[in-house]
């Protein structure tokens, strides 16, 4: 499989990529990959954020082209945010793959097995088994060659820097399509469009994350001061793999 990515892969140059879309719509960007990406080797990895929002309305909408969208149910989402999954895949009819932690079901069985509060405990640990080993299987299972995600460079200061076009550390294409929008563009196409999101957005959370670890964002701190507050994470670890 590796050696098949690879020759896929090397079809395009990342520089040349990235130079091309630094100013793009991320129409241009998503239209790209969907005529050179094959439609079950591209996925969209979606938490259903509102950024993953807008890719899943430009694909499914705009584009027609349902790639398949991942989802990883860590057990510990807020109810808002199941619910919004459920809503999106009768609106968009989603091509939907739900992948978890493989020996338990609920948050119950999940804290019986790993500990009370292991968020508290151990937050790597917590992340591998709830996001990141999930994540990894889904991609590998699914025969990934190219993946999307929601991020932009104004969500953190971790993010500044981020590519358009980049490679994860098995080697598949990673896009970034929204990296080069702002947090009123991303709205701004909801307003204009009537975007399905999270309710919890207008409730003081602009970034969702898991419910035990996810607070509302008072005025004037960064976008995604509410994830983890109180550490010193910044990211889960899904977008080391």
């Amino acid at each position: 499989m590796i050696n098949a990515l690879r020759t896929q892969i090397d079809r395009f140059s990342l520089e040349e990529l990235n130079q091309k879309f630094e100013t793009a719509h991320p129409r241009e960007i998503l239209a790209w990959f969907v005529e050179n990406i094959p439609t079950d080797e591209l996925m969209q990895t979606s938490a259903f954020n509102v950024d993953d929002m807008v890719i899943t309305d430009i694909l499914y909408r705009d584009l027609n082209y349902p790639i398949p969208v991942i989802f990883i149910n860590t057990l510990h989402h807020f109810p808002q945010t199941l619910e919004l999954v459920d809503q999106a895949t009768k609106v968009y009819n989603l091509d939907l793959k739900v992948y978890k932690i493989s020996d338990v079901d609920t948050r119950e069985a999940f804290a019986s097995k790993y500990g009370e509060a292991l968020w508290d405990k151990d937050i790597l640990r917590f992340h591998q088994l709830t996001k990141i080993d999930p994540l990894q299987r889904g991609l590998d299972e699914l025969g990934t060659v190219a993946w999307i995600t929601g991020r932009r460079r104004d969500q953190a200061v971790t993010r500044v820097i981020m590519p358009i076009v980049e490679l994860d550390k098995k080697g598949r294409l990673k896009v970034n399509p929204l990296a080069n929008w702002t947090r009123e563009q991303a709205w701004d196409y909801v307003s204009e469009y009537y975007v399905i999101y999270n309710p919890l957005h207008d409730q003081g959370y602009p970034s969702i994350g898991d419910e035990p670890i996810t607070t509302p964002v008072n005025e004037g701190e960064d976008e995604r001061a509410g994830r983890w507050r109180g550490s010193e994470k910044t990211e889960c670890g899904c977008h080391e793999v």
